[in-house]
């Protein structure tokens, strides 16, 4: 991770940490970056975003920077994360921009940049980008003339990928009673379309964004509502999204979650049925469940265990060849059908294996258990002073060493917040309780915690 850039694009609370100029200089060095092609073609640049208010404020910085330097900047305007990937790889753009704090609060926004592959930008551009932001650079020459560059609205791309996402569904979905939680975020422009096309009757809500409460106790980090709305219509299945939709975890008929874990576990397994699941493989990231585990090997599924984030995700599966990988928060990917989590696809994938093996998500899920896990986050002044900590280091050496071999510690930072994570896994949620706070208390004590 660099100075600026996490793993999930450069996040931080809008005209705090993340500011106009500073967006006004990403535009500046991608448009005079990906300008700099052989054949000497102006270069093609997309954007999306997401529904905070900030959102538009970031977009029209960036396009000032982009076409200042030259580039065509295409604008596909609130649409979701896979989407902007998608149409890079279809439409031959040289770079594609998405304006998104994904799960974060309205207050914070973010800049994920990925290449003309669709995938996440390259750490090499990255540092150059970091460096170009601190003035380490030389200044970038402003275009001139007829070299400056257009921008044109391309809301016709969100649909083109709308129409491919209903491309991919093997059934009608006819006669089911779907929910879908759209954190009234970018899902909102997208996912009711695609589901209604497919003949579902579909139950929407938190789909009416304001700028201001994107994730606001709703969609995947707060699945409590569609739970509820799920069991009181007695709907078939729901599926939760975040704000940029590149995540989905789903309910059951009963209001149970079904979450990252158990999505890879059913969809693997109904992979590996047909034939499907290369390498007998599944992508996984140190937070999954070892119910999960446990459960792949009682099915002869092999499994790999990457750092968290969908990008050393897709980073091994590109490398191996692996199709299936994912994190317990719901970023799945179906890499041959996209480069990076897709919230949509992904509820469109599990409601292909409700259909194909006429089974309830309830029952399709039952065959996992999984192992008691409590995580929570501890907002830090400095994460690697904290986690470097002796005293800190001391209290989870005697935590692992408690858990032994029935359960596990998980200590990490986060790659987009000022936050530690702390989770244990165990037999029964008072140990993993226990042990949480033991390790929270240390980080209390040695005054590494610090309030909003």
């Amino acid at each position: 991770m660099g100075k600026y850039f996490g793993t999930d694009g450069f996040r931080g609370e809008a005209n705090v940490g993340l500011t106009v100029e500073h967006a006004y200089k990403v535009g500046r060095f991608l448009g005079w970056y990906y300008g700099k092609n052989p054949k000497g073609d102006r270069c093609r640049i997309v954007i999306g975003k997401d529904t905070r208010r900030s959102s538009y404020m970031f977009e029209y910085s960036l396009v000032s920077g982009l076409t200042a330097s030259g580039a065509d900047v295409f604008l596909l305007h609130v649409t979701t994360t896979p989407s902007v990937s998608h149409v890079i790889c279809t439409e031959n753009f040289d770079c594609g921009i998405m304006i998104s704090a994904s799960h974060n609060p309205y207050y914070d926004n973010g800049i994920k940049i990925m290449n003309g592959s669709g995938e996440k930008l390259e750490e090499s551009v990255i540092l150059e980008i970091e460096k170009y932001l601190d003035g380490e650079t030389e200044e970038i020459p402003l275009a001139r003339r007829e070299k400056i560059g257009r921008t044109q609205d391309f809301a016709a791309g969100r649909n083109r990928y709308i129409g491919y996402l209903i491309s991919i569904a093997t059934r009608s979905f006819k006669g089911k009673k779907v929910g879908l939680d759209c954190a009234n975020g970018s899902a909102s422009s997208v996912a009711k379309s695609v589901f209604d096309a497919l003949g579902a009757e579909t139950h929407v809500i938190n789909n009416e964004p304001d700028g201001l409460n994107i994730n606001k106790n709703c969609g995947s980090t707060h699945i409590e509502g569609l739970q509820q709305y799920v069991r009181e219509h007695h709907l078939d299945v729901g599926f939760a999204y975040d704000g940029d939709a590149d995540r989905c975890l789903a309910v059951d008929e009963n209001g149970n979650v079904v979450d990252g874990d158990l999505i890879l576990y059913i969809c693997g397994k109904y992979m590996k049925e047909h034939g499907s699941l290369q390498n007998n493989k599944i992508v996984t990231t140190v937070m999954s469940n070892l119910g999960l585990y446990k459960a792949l090997d009682r099915e002869g599924i092999g499994y790999v265990k990457t750092a968290v984030g969908d990008k050393y995700v897709y980073e091994n599966m590109a490398q191996t060849g692996n199709c299936l990988g994912g994190e317990q928060s719901g970023h799945i990917i179906f890499s041959k059908y996209a480069s990076t989590g897709d919230g949509i696809l992904t509820s469109l994938k599990v409601m292909e294996v409700m259909l194909e093996k006429k089974q309830p998500l309830s029952v399709l899920a039952s065959e996992v258990t999984i192992l008691p896990q409590l995580l929570k986050n501890v907002r830090v002044a400095d994460k690697a002073a904290a986690l470097n900590d002796e005293a800190v280091k001391q209290a989870q050496k005697e935590t692992e060493e408690a858990l032994g071999a029935d359960g596990r510690l998980l200590l990490r930072q986060s790659g987009t917040e000022p936050l530690i994570r702390v989770m244990v896994e165990a037999e029964t949620e008072e140990i993993c309780e226990k042990y949480v706070d033991k390790i929270i208390d240390i980080l209390v004590q040695r005054g590494h915690a610090v309030d909003r």
